[in-house]
């Protein structure tokens, strides 16, 4: 009853009338939501295009732009009290958070300052876990917890210019408190996810700051010019994360010596980006409607994710707004999202083609109709037919956004839930979803299971590694490493078996 109230609470100051309107801010790379002024919000999705141009600048990345469904969405709310209740957690302290999804990438921030320069807390948080979501991106393989935050806290640390620049490498005062006063970590622990995790003091150590450290000298360091491009060739080869270090830094020892020698100097390097070098791309900004103000507040709570309890209270508060908004599709399709949620499969499907009449390319209303059709498949009395119906919905989302990854997987799963092998068009998709999204964990999974099947071992191995060598533990790394051994054990011995037979 208690924690009842307390939802009930909260969803009322979230649909409270708000101060100022709602805005969506869309660029080439994300889509901003905020009650907030135009210009602010406008300001705010020009950082965030600058700043992943210039780590696309810096990182040798080619100009590309995601489907307009796989951008990242970012959710502004009030304040830290709404992102500490949206998150749920055991965290008191937190600013922001992310959550990677293939096709639904989103952050949750507390609203942003109009500042020139300064950045919230909520910004530096989205700064970091930004930085996280661009290396997962456009890397291969997962790196060792040092370097993903180590990297993080290099581009996280980011100062906007009035005329358009960005600067970044730059120093943060909370880490370096951390180096002054916090335990430090050992040289061989800092390298090693694995031992970390198993040593790990159980007090505050200077984890964070030190691999911000050996980052940034190996960046700008004379002495150590190219050694982190020798490290991470090294890692491509082998997921042995101190043989790659002691082969590119030599002795460990003497690198640490390096480390707090550099963390000595008066100043340090950092690099400057003039604005005329960094390419962001036209930044659309328009006020919401009326409908999509008043659904917002529980859209936001929906695609953070909802357990039972809290479905069934969102779907009678979007019902309200729906009734309200009866010819507003994106209302329409967030009732829907609600109805699947709250377990209402017909309600669900209702809802989205009310929408679908109101506006054919309402991306939502085709998602969770799909969604609702593969739920009602298993039980319908011709299964075969249900789950055709079932594609085809997905085949037309994939005709209007040819590059979003949900159609292509819910493509792909439709066959394993039916009991069927999916045909060749099915396997192809989902690798291109996960070519677009190598940051979703439950996709990779889910491809490299496939490859298992096909006894594919070697790429099975290679789409675990990333999974199983994951600095952040999910409830899939075990298994992930798991099945990476029984994959190389399978691909050493059917390599054996070819060997054996070219040799007779």
């Amino acid at each position: 009853m208690f924690r009842s109230l307390l939802l009930a609470i909260f969803s009322l100051m979230l649909v409270a009338p708000a101060q100022a309107a709602w805005h969506e801010a869309s660029s080439d790379h994300f889509i901003v939501y905020s009650n907030q002024s135009e210009k602010a919000v406008r300001k705010f999705a020009d950082r965030l295009e600058r700043y992943h141009d210039t780590m696309r600048l810096l990182f040798n990345r080619p100009t590309t732009k995601p489907s307009p469904s796989n951008r990242v969405t970012i959710y502004v709310v009030k304040n830290l009290g709404d992102v500490r209740a949206l998150h749920g957690g055991d965290v008191k302290n937190i600013g922001g958070f992310y959550i990677p999804r293939a096709g639904g990438s989103l952050a949750i921030v507390a609203k942003v300052k109009s500042s020139r320069t300064e950045m919230s807390q909520s910004e530096l948080i989205l700064l970091h876990e930004y930085a996280h979501h661009f290396l997962m991106a456009s890397a291969a393989r997962t790196y060792p917890r040092w370097l993903n935050e180590g990297f993080a806290e290099f581009y996280g640390t980011a100062k906007f210019g009035g005329d358009g620049s960005v600067s970044v490498g730059l120093s943060s005062k909370g880490r370096a408190y951390e180096l002054a006063l916090a335990k430090d970590v050992p040289i061989e622990l800092l390298l090693d996810t694995k031992a970390y995790a198993e040593k790990k003091s159980k007090g505050y150590d200077s984890f964070y700051g030190q691999s911000w450290a050996l980052y940034h000298m190996l960046h700008f360091s004379p002495d150590r010019k190219g050694q982190l491009s020798e490290y991470v060739a090294r890692l491509a080869q082998s997921a042995d994360e101190m043989a790659a270090a002691k082969g590119a830094f030599g002795d460990l020892d003497q690198l640490d010596k390096d480390l707090n020698r550099y963390l000595r100097q008066r100043k340090i390097t950092t690099y400057h980006i003039p604005g005329d070098l960094l390419k962001t791309g036209k930044i659309n900004v328009r006020r919401l409607r009326a409908g999509e103000e008043d659904i917002m507040p529980l859209l936001i709570r929906s695609k953070r994710g909802v357990n039972t309890e809290q479905a069934s209270e969102i779907v009678l508060e979007a019902r309200i707004v729906a009734a309200e908004h009866p010819n507003d599709p994106a209302v329409l399709a967030a009732l829907a999202e609600a109805e699947y949620d709250a377990g209402n499969n017909a309600e669900a499907i209702a809802a989205a083609d009310r929408a679908l009449v109101l506006n054919p390319k309402e991306i939502n209303a085709h998602i969770q109709k799909g969604y609702a059709l593969a739920r009602l498949a298993p039980d319908a009395e011709d299964e075969a037919a249900a789950w055709k119906k079932m594609r085809r919905q997905f085949v037309k989302l994939n005709k209007i956004e040819n590059d979003h990854p949900i159609p292509l997987i819910q493509f792909y799963r439709s066959y394993r839930e039916q009991g069927m092998d999916p045909p060749m068009i099915a396997i192809d998709g989902l690798a291109h979803a996960l070519d677009l999204a190598p940051y979703d964990n439950g996709l990779r999974w889910m491809m490299a299971n496939e490859f298992i099947l096909q006894k594919k071992y070697d790429w099975a191995a290679h789409t675990l590694g990333p999974l199983a060598h994951s600095p952040h533990q999910t409830n899939l790394t075990e298994r992930a490493q798991a099945l990476l051994k029984e994959a190389e054990a399978k691909a050493l011995e059917a390599k054996n078996d070819k060997e054996t037979a070219v040799g007779s």
